[in-house]
């Protein structure tokens, strides 16, 4: 049976959070070091479990030289949630085409191809006539519209305010463990799949595609609309998902 080595300083199971990280932060007057010894402490670790505590007493000692702090530690208990981007680009230097298109809300929509592959897109345009028409600008070099160039058909699904974090995990904003369609529930279609919870969705096949700005106006031919039951949309408005209001 393999003995449960425990911390002799803080008695937390071996290796605790401090020697898996490995991480220390030195301060030297106005200038920070970032000191990486993880890949040496472990090896060290592996071959010296029984010095368990003089390992965990030096790594904690060299922590504290001159200062230093721990880079994980955080001494105020709570966190900290920002309420806007702190990467956002100043107001000031944002584009105003940028900000024209932020100023238009757009409904969010899930494209999605055999493959399978799929994408936010909240781009999507109907223009009824004989045929049916759908267009809508997407990423030339993302995976939905490689599977949808091989296949020559897509779905597109309306997303409604639940599918918020469906919608961040498309659009490459919210991870993916296990791959996209790795979570909730999918209901296959010719198309592509389409979320089980969906109000609706719509088939389509490729008819042409071009560079338009940044991005690719897709031009499709509506061939199938499912619309079981009615549901609310999920909008997309100045950089953030909002839900239709009277």
């Amino acid at each position: 049976m393999r003995p449960a080595w425990r911390c002799r300083v803080c008695g937390a199971p071996w290796p605790c959070q401090p020697a898996r990280l490995g991480l220390l932060v030195e301060f030297r007057g106005d200038r920070t070091g970032l000191l990486f010894h993880l890949g040496g402490l472990l090896a060290e670790a592996h071959t010296q479990l029984g010095d368990v505590a003089d390992l965990h007493g030096r790594f904690l000692g060299w922590a504290r030289v001159r200062g230093g702090t721990m880079f994980h530690v955080n001494h105020e208990p709570g966190a900290e949630i920002h309420h806007t981007d702190p990467f956002a680009v100043p107001a000031g230097q944002r584009s105003p085409v940028r900000r024209l298109r932020g100023r238009l809300a757009a409904p969010v929509t899930l494209w999605t191809a055999p493959g399978p592959a799929g994408l936010t897109v909240s781009s999507t345009l109907v223009a009824e006539g004989e045929p049916d028409r759908l267009l809508g600008l997407v990423d030339p070099e993302s995976d939905l519209w490689a599977a949808v160039e091989e296949a020559g058909r897509f779905a597109v699904t309306p997303l409604g305010p639940h599918h918020r974090q469906l919608a961040d995990r498309f659009a490459g904003l919210f991870p993916s463990p296990g791959g996209l369609f790795a979570l909730d529930a999918w209901t296959d279609t010719p198309y592509g799949p389409v979320p089980a919870d969906a109000g609706g969705w719509a088939g389509c096949r490729l008819d042409t595609a071009r560079e338009y700005g940044w991005g690719l106006l897709v031009e499709a031919t509506i061939e199938a609309v499912d619309l079981p039951h009615d549901t609310p949309p999920l909008l997309h408005y100045r950089g953030r998902y909002h839900d239709l209001t009277d």
